[in-house]
């Protein structure tokens, strides 16, 4: 009888032993959960700086007029790549490098290499801005081609104009700004779209959220096209605050960067950059 009954709770302490080590791996493990995003997104730390990536062979033509004509707008959504931070030291990039609107506002490091009657004789390399595309239907755009169409300014501080086309090594680096991060609201109250500059760090946008002071909760924006971020809640007469997520995952968020009495096409800058 007395050894029947030490047995017999065996199985039920068994059972809560379980039950005890699940509670403690659930507790140990609650600090660590990955918070998400309002679009269900894992949120990254935002530990360290951008990283240069490796160096990588293309090539370079140029497109537009010697002061920068004909450049300063395109399929990213800037209006005018002068007035918004962005000069003249800009590029269109092939569409294998364009991603549907991806690449826009990312900074690349370029030099001429391998030409000695194409490339200027000790030239430094150059950092250019992602704001065009480069059409497929010119053949050194066509994919797979990574291929870079510089404005004729930024080309001719690295080689002749008479060459024409260049080979190149370039890589991706991090964008170098002044200030913080610029929004500027156009359309209307029922259909709003955000163009974002002045991004640093990795500078292009992954994901976009817009969150007000009194009715609009966090809201995931979506892409309209470049750097140009659309949604249809209506966003008037609160003070509004953004949070951008740059491709490395990187996070910067703008606190009531737009006042409650926000005015359609003005540009507000917040202080924080990345």
């Amino acid at each position: 009888m007395a050894g029947s009954w030490m047995a017999a709770p065996r199985p039920l302490l068994l059972s809560l032993l379980v039950a005890v080590l699940a509670v403690a791996a659930d507790v140990a493990n609650a600090g660590h959960a990955k918070p998400l995003t309002p679009g269900g997104r894992v949120v990254h730390d935002n530990h360290g700086k951008f990283t240069a990536g490796p160096w990588k062979p293309a090539h370079a033509t140029f497109y537009g007029g010697r002061d920068g004509s004909g450049t300063t707008a395109g399929a990213c959504g800037y209006k005018d790549t002068r007035t918004q931070g962005y000069g003249v030291q800009t590029v269109a990039v092939s569409t294998v490098l364009f991603g549907d609107g991806t690449a826009c506002g990312g900074c690349y490091e370029v030099r001429c290499v391998d030409s000695p009657s194409g490339c200027k004789p000790d030239a430094a390399a150059l950092v250019v801005t992602v704001t065009d595309l480069c059409p497929p239907k010119d053949q050194w755009c066509k994919p797979p081609r990574e291929h870079f169409d510089l404005s004729m300014p930024a080309f001719l501080q690295i080689a002749q104009e008479k060459a024409g086309i260049v080979p190149i090594s370039y890589r991706r680096v991090a964008c170098v700004k002044q200030g913080g991060i610029r929004y500027t609201i156009t359309g209307n109250k029922y259909f709003n779209m955000v163009t974002i500059t002045n991004v640093g760090g990795a500078g292009d946008i992954a994901a976009v959220s817009v969150k007000g002071s009194k009715r609009v909760k966090w809201t995931e924006m979506k892409r309209n096209w470049g750097q140009v971020w659309q949604t249809g809640e209506d966003l008037t007469c609160e003070s509004l605050t953004f949070r951008v997520m740059t491709s490395d995952h990187r996070k910067a968020t703008s606190w009531h960067v737009l006042p409650a009495d926000w005015k359609f096409g003005v540009t507000y800058q917040a202080s924080k950059n990345f």
